[in-house]
């Protein structure tokens, strides 16, 4: 099955009018679904909620000229997952290793809120991905959105597993860590709900956890 939406994919009605808007607002940026970033092959996978406006929705690549990608990524290269220099560009040569990332939601939602229906219906698309990872040791959720969203894809009822910044989840159906964290996104720095220094604790526990 196919883990990324046709470029002009209409199931979301809200969002595809977002979209329209933003072609017209907006036209040098990408403006459609998301592609995930990195190796299929990888054994790790990072959940997000969804593109930002300016952010992975200009450029086509997952937290890629966004705040959170201004935390996320330094942190993967810190400990192994990256090499190169982040430039907030696509095409600046920063590469993830044995990392994916992707978003639960692909297309950029309007005050970055994405609703239950807009969330099921991407669902197919973050199953799809998982299945295809045959490599797949942890998933890494950055936000109990995207937690739900993954425990939803595999088949898990949400109330087994609670959202918990830094907790561990053994999926044994599937042979797989949870693995949660707080989002990267700036209000959630700019409150102290997470620190840098609390992102690289469960970015180091994902390379010990590995």
């Amino acid at each position: 099955m196919i883990c990324e939406p046709n470029i002009n994919c209409e199931k979301c009605a809200r969002l595809v009018a977002f979209r329209k808007l933003n072609q017209i607002k907006f036209p040098s940026y990408h403006n459609a679904p998301v592609r995930s970033f990195g190796d299929l092959n990888a054994r790790v996978l990072i959940v997000g909620l969804a593109p930002g406006l300016n952010g992975a929705n200009q450029t086509n690549r997952p937290f890629t000229n966004d705040y959170a990608g201004d935390v996320l990524y330094p942190a993967l290269k810190k400990f192994r997952f990256a090499k190169g220099e982040y430039q907030k560009r696509k095409d600046d040569g920063f590469e993830l290793l044995d990392v994916r990332v992707t978003n639960a939601v692909r297309c950029v939602p309007p005050q970055n809120k994405v609703t239950t229906d807009e969330q099921k219906n991407c669902l197919e698309f973050l199953r799809a991905e998982i299945g295809q990872m045959k490599n797949l040791k942890i998933i890494l959720s950055l936000g109990a959105v995207a937690h739900g969203a993954v425990l939803t894809a595999l088949g898990y009822k949400k109330s087994a597993f609670k959202f918990a910044h830094g907790a561990v989840h053994h999926l044994a159906q599937n042979n797989i860590l949870l693995l949660d964290s707080y989002h990267t996104s700036r209000y959630n720095i700019n409150t102290g709900v997470l620190t840098e220094q609390m992102f690289d604790d469960v970015v180091k526990k994902m390379r010990t956890l590995l």
